[in-house]
């Protein structure tokens, strides 16, 4: 029997899945059970309740451009428990399409503009300014590397996305790109941080490629629920694993 435990909410999982977000859960749960910490798995889907108390980490990851109009939808319901969670330090990890949808909108590759739920102050558009023209963007793919600019480290990954997002006040980027594109493949910018929210374009997932990120979220999430305890310390003794 393990000796602690945390709850786990996947958002909109069984629509949100494109990219086999799931598998940032698989990393999670994987260096949980290395220090005996058990992972409870909820999926928080349509029509659902997000209880902002009840969970020590969620995941909000990316989709196709008809489930995110679905899910865009009903996010609505779930605003203020989720701007409370996020305010409140809940340590959330948003891709892709759910990174956008935090922010206050999306325009998808038809010029269609979904809007997001306001709790984070970042946009996405799908235009890119070549010097005073504007146009279409062209979709942005390939590996990516960038440097976390506040702990140092290094992470890689895959992307590919249409949009392009530009940060908002209080947002910070989660990375420096130093080969890719990033999001926007203008400002050199990858991903957010805003308080305990960590947003990203990287598929592959990003836990399983770079363990240092999984394992500084998981300490964050059990720091929260077991204040007692040095979390980073255990962690930190644990091999990064690739997946």
């Amino acid at each position: 029997m393990a000796d602690y435990n945390i709850s786990v909410a996947h958002l909109y999982g069984d629509l949100m899945n494109t990219y086999g977000d799931y598998g940032n859960i698989i990393a999670l749960t994987y260096y949980a059970k290395q220090i005996n910490v058990r992972v409870n798995y909820h999926l928080v889907s349509l029509g659902d309740h997000f209880d902002d108390t009840a969970f020590d980490f969620a995941l909000l990851g990316g989709g196709q451009d008809y489930e995110e109009t679905i899910v865009a939808q009903d996010l609505v319901t779930k605003t203020e428990n989720l701007r409370q969670y996020i305010e409140t330090g809940g340590p959330l990890l948003a891709i892709c399409g759910g990174f956008q949808l935090l922010g206050h909108y999306m325009i998808m590759a038809d010029g269609t503009k979904v809007n997001g739920i306001g709790v984070m102050d970042h946009y996405t558009t799908n235009m890119y300014q070549d010097n005073l023209t504007v146009l279409p963007g062209k979709r942005l793919t390939g590996n990516i590397v960038i440097k976390n600019n506040d702990t140092g480290e290094t992470y890689h990954g895959f992307e590919n996305h249409q949009g392009r997002t530009f940060l908002g006040q209080g947002e910070r980027a989660l990375g420096t790109v130093i080969s890719g594109n990033g999001n926007n493949g203008m400002d050199n910018t990858e991903g957010v941080i805003y308080r305990n929210v960590y947003g990203s374009y990287f598929h592959g997932p990003i836990f399983t490629r770079n363990g240092n990120l999984a394992k500084r979220v998981l300490a964050t999430s059990l720091s929260r629920k077991y204040p007692d305890v040095d979390w980073h310390n255990r962690l930190e003794s644990i091999d990064t694993e690739t997946f």
